[in-house]
């Protein structure tokens, strides 16, 4: 039913989204200063009492880990980095296009310059030709 559908959809939407401070549920978590230095497992609100005091934020790192890894950090850098890093990773990601040209025995010789010249370009923008 579509019901059921929109509910599947509303859970994937909420388990994407990265937990900060009052957010994050686990009663302990392992921390991690804004320094990168180890603070140990605490509760989650002397993590986020921590946080506050630094006039930063509590951020859930990896929420899978046991207990959860939660980081003293700024949100909004974090933020940034991340979107910052799936830009370069889905630029890095090239898909690898091959282009065939196929040539018949008897090939006028305008049209295999004109074939060859899209060979060029095909070489020129990268793709693999065949």
């Amino acid at each position: 039913t579509p019901c059921c559908f929109y509910k599947f959809l509303e859970v994937t939407i909420i388990s994407n989204k990265t937990r900060i401070n009052e957010r994050i549920r686990a009663r302990e978590v392992r921390v991690i200063s804004d320094d990168g230095e180890q603070l140990g497992v605490m509760t989650s609100r002397e993590a986020l009492s921590i946080a506050i005091d630094k006039k930063l934020d509590l951020v859930e790192v990896s929420p899978t880990a046991k207990p959860p890894v939660c980081k003293i950090m700024d949100y909004g850098k974090y933020k940034y980095e991340q979107s910052r890093k799936a830009k370069e990773a889905k630029k890095n990601q090239k898909q690898d296009v091959v282009k065939e040209i196929k040539f018949k025995a008897r090939i006028d010789v305008h049209d295999f310059g004109t074939k060859v010249g899209k060979i060029r370009k095909f070489i020129e923008k990268e793709h693999k030709v065949k």
